[in-house]
């Protein structure tokens, strides 16, 4: 057994949680639950009184996460130490939204000249495409970015751009392409102009599998069009630590932009990798989405557990998949723009602690990352929030909603506004037996009949949910989001002592399908895998069934 499991403060809440009422008396014994348990801070308001919390669940979550050594190891990620044991790697991806006169230290060198150097290589590029001074081969100005990447370096850019629609530059736009299926590449092509188009391709090797085929892909759609090799360094950028590899392809030293190995890939979108971002918004929009998450930043490194708001979620997290044996989390976004961010924090969150050893090495013996998925509100309410509400699996929610919209229109966002807040009093409070056969009393249904349909119209309640606001959805606002979970998902990979800033899963998956790849062009025999992966092989080169 591992010591987390085995402490005093852990076993306090196993019987602790066992121990609470529903959140309906919850809410009736304390009037001041509401301002109790909600916090603001760096332009975002949490409500999290809807959870099966009380003041004294709270103080031994708390007292876990100091058990911990929580302080510590948040100091430890900002103050550059190596935290990503197995790779020998700081973690530094809030190193990139720092201000110029902070000074932080990665392998004995300041980092920030460099970041800043970057953010000023990024605005004089944006600056020539958006203002026409960049030209294509034949003289004309860029109308179409495609985005090339994978991972991290396709969904942190893709996400952000969709969420901030309502800043793009006018007269530009933007495809994003990450998958290796060919279908994926040729429908964002179809109705782009040679001429008029840039690539902007992102992988720190130059040699990640999906964007190096989607890459030479498009190369041989634009060298068909009419361009020549030549023509390449205008129409082509990369985001690599590779730059022979980029030059060799055509691209010219001056547009390859860098990446750190203190930065992963699902935390680089504040790096050059968010150059598309940039491209779109504009590079003063830009710095306000780096502010926003420096602002979270701030409050994270330095506002005390209890008030913590990255700190307070992670909590509830721990609180939900470790003592009520909850095996996933939704986010509902109530915002059209936002409609993207559950897949990003999807990745975000998954990629990072689906762990199954702790940072020493020891089996766990406890769950660690929830699934995470979601998506936009109201959609769900008429699709898998009926899961939600009288399913038998606990499933804790966060919803998301600026109190603002960019596009106000009717009763739209009041409609959307009260759908978000009744939901989350819906999953709080449930129906009663005796609730639903009272709202059946009026019904031309008999006496069994209405004590059948009242039985269907049961909800247990006391399901968990958070609810986060914003004044508006802007740059700043949306930083902050983000980095609100970046650092919720740091949380919880501290508490499970496991390294959130690893992938071997990932690696596995790419290092046999390499493998596979090479016995399916038959420069290996495919009789040496199992027996199903040999027949599927057989199958595919067969090309039918």
């Amino acid at each position: 057994m591992t010591t987390l499991t085995q402490s005093t403060t852990w076993k306090a809440l196993q019987a602790h949680t066992s121990q609470l009422p529903h959140m309906r008396e919850l809410f009736a014994q304390n009037p001041q639950r509401f301002d109790q348990m909600s916090v603001k801070a760096c332009g975002l308001f949490l409500d999290y009184s809807k959870n099966r919390i009380n003041n004294d669940t709270l103080e031994l979550l708390f007292a876990l996460a100091k058990e911990a050594n929580l302080t510590d190891k948040i100091a430890a990620m900002f103050n550059g130490d190596v935290i990503n044991n197995t790779e020998h790697r700081a973690v530094l991806h809030t190193a990139l939204r720092s201000k110029a006169e902070q000074e932080i230290i990665a392998e004995g060198t300041n980092i920030v000249p460099e970041v800043q150097q970057t953010l000023a290589k990024m605005a004089g590029f944006v600056e020539s495409v958006q203002s026409g001074q960049w030209k294509g081969y034949t003289g004309k100005a860029i109308t179409d970015v495609v985005s090339i990447g994978i991972g991290g370096s396709f969904l942190g850019p893709k996400i952000v751009s969709q969420a901030l629609r309502p800043y793009w530059h006018a007269g530009l736009n933007c495809h994003f392409v990450a998958n290796v299926d060919a279908t994926s590449i040729c429908e964002k092509l179809k109705g782009l102009n040679a001429e008029t188009t840039l690539f902007v391709m992102s992988s720190k090797s130059f040699g990640t599998q999906e964007t190096l085929t989607n890459t030479l892909s498009a190369k041989d759609w634009f060298l068909a069009q009419g361009a020549t090799q030549q023509d390449i360094a205008k129409h082509f950028v990369a985001v690599t630590s590779n730059v022979a590899k980029a030059t060799e392809f055509g691209m010219d030293a001056n547009n390859i932009f860098p990446m750190w190995d203190w930065v992963g890939g699902r935390y680089s979108l504040w790096s050059a990798i968010g150059l598309p971002i940039a491209l779109l918004v504009g590079m003063d929009n830009f710095k306000a989405l780096l502010d926003g998450a420096h602002q979270m930043d701030e409050h994270f490194a330095n506002t005390p557990l209890p008030q913590n708001m990255p700190v307070i979620m992670a909590m509830l997290s721990v609180l939900y998949g470790n003592f009520h044996g909850s095996q996933s989390h939704v986010i509902l976004t109530y915002d059209h723009y936002l409609r993207g961010l559950p897949a990003y924090f999807q990745q975000l969150d998954m990629e990072s602690n689906g762990k199954s050893v702790t940072l020493n090495g020891t089996d766990v013996d406890y769950s660690t990352g929830p699934v995470i998925w979601g998506g936009e509100g109201t959609n769900g309410q008429h699709a898998y929030h009926q899961l939600l509400h009288q399913g038998t699996a606990l499933i804790p929610a966060d919803f998301i909603m600026p109190l603002q919209s960019h596009n106000p229109l009717g009763e739209h966002h009041d409609q959307l506004a009260s759908n978000c807040f009744g939901q989350t009093q819906a999953l709080m409070q449930g129906r009663t037996f005796e609730e639903a056969l009272a709202e059946l009393s009026n019904s031309k249904l008999d006496e069994q009949q209405k004590a059948l349909i009242a039985k269907h119209k049961v909800m247990s309640g006391n399901k968990p949910s958070n609810t986060l606001l914003m004044d508006k959805l802007t740059p700043t606002t949306l930083g902050a989001l983000i980095a609100l979970y970046e650092h919720r998902t740091f949380v919880q990979g501290a508490i499970w002592q496991i390294n959130s800033f690893d992938q071997w899963g990932v690696e596995l998956g790419k290092q046999l399908g390499n493998d596979v790849l090479e016995r399916i062009g038959a420069d290996k025999d495919a009789t040496e895998l199992d027996s199903s992966s040999n027949a599927l092989v057989n199958l595919y080169r067969q090309g039918k069934l």
